[in-house]
């Protein structure tokens, strides 16, 4: 496969893939009804009260990260680091994936952090939240485990009936995701191989990967992590509080969506724009919401929500590039 041509698939097949699912789930849709519903019934007050913790959740993920570059001799300040974070998020929704090396490279060259060194530190980070959505998975199905007893039991719905809520056109959409998420590892795996093939950078990937082991504080490093999850949860749970016909299904019910709706972001799309949408949807279906109140939810909540990057990234776009104006200027 040409060099042209995997760069023309990782960039056109997120946007094809979101583009799809949205136009398969939305066709026909009511928006004037949606907009209706924004401007007469929607509570906003709770949608502004979880903005904040979407950007703390990228906060804590900077303040991590220092914890990691700081025993391999790569300090970073505080501020270039938030800002890298607020940015790769921001370009991921152009080119998914991309951020993780974004933010290295923003390291690179503000800081004099070395690129390779801060890569690896991104792929402990990547298992570290691997792990917590594993534990956060585990926790939702021992909250849900008897809300779900109950349901079969009374109602003598079995898990095949329960699966056959899905139509012949969602088990196409789930394997399409399915497919997406291994051509994005194929990517991923490419991209790092190529960066091993410089024995100087693999070296430094080693020992980024190495450097939770000297972290000098590990209670605060669970402690960053911890804030991560716990921050991106409440963006989301309080938003539930939004909508009439859903503020009341309760915090087990929400992480378990939560937890549906983080796993389908690994298929790449920005943001998670449509297998995001689909999971979560269909999680909220299952637990008795109505599809186009379903519909309605997730279309608004993940629009704010990557409003928020999108203006996260241009903030750190104009933050950066006014340091590096101040800095030029003072050493002239």
């Amino acid at each position: 496969m040409s060099n042209l041509l995997r760069k023309t698939i990782k960039i056109v097949l997120p946007f094809v893939l979101g583009s799809g699912i949205l136009y398969w789930m939305y066709r026909g849709f009511d928006f004037q009804g949606m907009v209706n519903f924004m401007e007469r019934e929607m509570n906003w007050t709770w949608m502004w009260l979880s903005m904040p913790f979407g950007v703390l959740a990228q906060m804590f993920r900077g303040w991590r990260w220092q914890q990691t570059l700081k025993p391999l001799g790569e300090p970073s300040r505080t501020a270039t680091s938030i800002h890298a974070i607020f940015l790769s998020y921001a370009v991921s929704l152009a080119i998914p994936r991309i951020g993780e090396f974004t933010r290295c490279g923003v390291l690179s060259k503000c800081d004099g952090v070395s690129f390779s060194k801060a890569l690896g530190t991104v792929v402990v980070e990547r298992a570290v939240d691997s792990l917590i959505i594993l534990l956060l998975t585990a926790l939702a199905l021992l909250l849900q485990l008897e809300v779900f007893t109950k349901f079969f039991s009374t109602t003598g719905v079995n898990l095949p009936a329960f699966l056959s809520q899905f139509t012949a056109t969602g088990y196409l959409v789930t394997a399409i995701c399915g497919f997406a998420a291994l051509v994005s590892l194929y990517f991923v795996r490419k991209k790092l191989s190529f960066y091993n093939k410089v024995k100087t950078t693999a070296k430094g990937i080693l020992e980024g990967m190495l450097s939770l082991r000297h972290v000098s504080n590990p209670p605060l490093y669970v402690l960053f992590s911890l804030a991560i999850w716990a921050s991106y949860f409440l963006h989301y749970y309080l938003t539930f509080f939004c909508f009439d016909y859903t503020k009341d299904l309760g915090t087990g019910r929400a992480l378990a969506t939560f937890i549906v709706g983080s796993i389908a972001v690994i298929v790449p799309t920005p943001n998670g724009a449509g297998p995001w949408h689909f999971a979560v949807k269909t999680m909220l279906i299952l637990y008795g919401v109505a599809e186009t109140e379903a519909l309605y939810f997730v279309l608004i909540v993940h629009t704010l929500q990557t409003l928020l990057v999108v203006l996260l990234g241009v903030y750190a776009s104009v933050a950066l590039a006014l340091r590096k104006r101040i800095g030029k200027s003072k050493t002239l």
